[in-house]
């Protein structure tokens, strides 16, 4: 189909794109890398009539280690931020995730900032962006706000963005020493929105015996929103880790940026896979398995031709395990 017409706007800094967009109030917006707006537009189920394109203002690039977290620019390209070694070294979940972004051609026109904005939760970088408590810095012209990300996504593609607004920076926590991260993600074709998709933080103590002694999981694609799967995160917290940490089947395929990545496409369940551990049982698998079963406590999974409810609940506990196994062995190590 083709658009409906529009007004299009290239400010030459952010002044004038917040100007332009405080102008066009509700009829306004934003176009970075467009790979998420343009099919809408196309579709026709989005129609504006003024795009202000800030695809190109150096004012929203870059990422930059500001101490206690790094600030990702909202134009960062999903390939910028897999590539970064600042994000690699300090927030490697990040680029995990980012690494799983549809395929090479839209990660290096995708931006980091346009993604979440879009606030799809079949998308990668929400879950993420919850479970790591991430903050986004919004400007208008009133002035500037922080939201956490926990508020930001109020609904299916609707964020906490007022109209005028535009986000310019994503503020990411650095977790520090003794974390181990994990992007498990299922879905049927290689470019294909995530079925299920689950980030997990992991930290491990070894001081007296190895245990785990924090986790933060993020679920894709379980309600309309991104959840956090805090019941997991309670249970698994103090799981004894003194034999081999996760499973046998984290369905290894390989490194991001050296970092542990899933064989995308195994099914669920096979023999290559969390599907085919014992249930329960003592030990580190018994204790991950009981956490990973109340995965899907609380969520609300949509039905489409990939799945209905009940299927993603049990991909959710699935990739659940799978994802705290992984996250565990990389903190020790592994």
């Amino acid at each position: 189909m083709i658009p409906a017409s529009f007004d299009y706007v290239r400010p030459a800094s952010l002044e004038e794109a917040v100007a332009a967009l405080d102008g066009a109030g509700e009829e306004a917006k934003v176009l970075s890398g467009g790979q998420s707006l343009l099919p809408l537009l196309r579709m026709r189920l989005s129609y504006p009539s003024v795009l202000v394109d800030v695809g190109r203002l150096e004012e929203l690039r870059g990422i930059r280690d500001e101490g206690g977290h790094l600030a990702i620019g909202a134009a960062a390209t999903h390939d910028e931020v897999v590539r970064s070694p600042l994000v690699n070294a300090e927030c490697p979940l990040v680029a995990l995730a980012t690494a799983t972004v549809a395929d090479p051609a839209v990660r290096h026109r995708g931006t980091f900032g346009g993604s979440l904005a879009h606030a799809d939760p079949a998308g990668d970088l929400p879950a993420v962006a919850v479970a790591l408590d991430m903050e986004f810095v919004i400007r208008s012209s009133s002035g500037e706000r922080i939201v956490a990300a926990r508020d930001f996504f109020v609904d299916y593609l609707e964020t906490a963005l007022a109209p005028g607004e535009i986000i310019t920076e994503i503020r990411v926590p650095k977790l520090g020493d003794g974390w181990g991260f994990h992007y498990e993600k299922f879905h049927r074709t290689a470019q294909a929105w995530a079925t299920v998709g689950v980030a997990a933080a992991v930290r491990v103590s070894t001081q007296g015996g190895r245990h785990i002694e924090e986790a933060r999981v993020g679920l894709t694609n379980m309600g309309s929103t991104p959840v956090r799967a805090t019941e997991v995160e309670a249970a698994v917290r103090g799981a004894e880790l003194n034999g081999q940490a996760g499973t046998n089947g984290s369905g290894g395929g390989g490194s991001v940026n050296g970092h542990p990545r899933s064989q995308e496409g195994a099914a669920p369940g096979n023999g290559n896979g969390a599907g085919s551990a014992p249930h329960g049982g003592p030990g580190p698998r018994g204790a991950l398995r009981q956490a990973s079963e109340l995965a899907a406590e609380g969520t609300s999974p949509p039905t489409d031709l990939h799945g209905g409810p009940g299927y993603r609940r049990h991909l959710a506990r699935v990739l659940t395990y799978r994802a705290l196994g992984t996250a565990a062995r990389s903190a020790l190590g592994g």
